[in-house]
């Protein structure tokens, strides 16, 4: 049975990573802790499919990325399949995690929590180059694995949902004629439009006007809530 992989803060995990990185041929000839070595292999299997995506990435790729052997690999996933949905199961937790951060630390206003949501789908940690492009890799295949849609459909439909309810304490308290479940979709298919272009490296759409144009869209359908129309740029 494949193990839950349990989302590291994002401080954590980088400093994990460095010093993996800096004792990596010490570790090589000793046991390593079994986290070290599978969030070695799930980085590394990110970064393969970044390069090589889904079905140019194999086992060997994997090892060879991590610096590990090949045995490791099989003795930790057993299968390329299992490693792929530890992979797809730990960006999603990361995912989540982030984005019930960024809730929480917004406050209880909704407007302000509404704008760090939209915030946090561009914030530096979870939108760059190599996970764009490993999420694209799984987007691809998602559609004939039903394991990759159960993994996230619970996720999605949790995330959904604090936007319609977000949306609808907005409605009230602005007066706004919109439908809540219309809004919401149309505004998580912006941000997913957005990362869409971000991963094809379209000229004009880098994070800093992907979010200014989220945050364009937010003025124009919240005007009483979001007057200005532009806010500041992510980190």
């Amino acid at each position: 049975m494949l193990e839950t992989i349990t989302p590291m803060k994002a401080e954590a995990r980088d400093a994990l990573l460095e010093s993996t990185r800096k004792n990596e041929p010490e570790k090589r000839g000793r046991k390593a802790s079994k986290e070290v070595r599978q969030l070695q292999l799930i980085e590394a299997t990110i970064d393969s499919l970044a390069k090589r995506g889904y079905s140019e990435t194999t086992m060997a790729d994997v090892a060879d990325g991590a610096g590990l052997s090949r045995g490791i690999v099989n003795f930790h996933f057993e299968s390329k399949e299992k490693l792929l949905v530890a992979t797809l199961q730990y960006m999603a937790d990361e995912y989540a995690a982030h984005w019930r951060a960024a809730l929480t630390k917004a406050g209880d206003d909704p407007a302000r929590q509404l704008r760090a949501l939209v915030a946090a789908d561009f914030d530096r940690s979870i939108c760059n180059k190599r996970k764009l492009a490993a999420w694209c890799a799984f987007w691809g295949e998602a559609k004939s694995r039903p394991t990759y849609q159960a993994l996230c459909g619970a996720r999605d439909a949790a995330y959904q949902k604090v936007f319609i309810d977000l949306c609808a304490t907005l409605k009230q308290s602005g007066g706004y004629a919109f439908e809540p479940h219309v809004m919401a979709l149309a505004l998580c298919a912006l941000l997913e439009g957005l990362w869409l272009r971000l991963m094809m490296g379209t000229e004009d759409t880098t994070r800093e006007t992907a979010l200014q144009a989220a945050n364009e869209f937010l003025s124009a359908a919240f005007p009483k809530h979001y007057p200005w129309a532009s806010g500041p740029k992510t980190a």
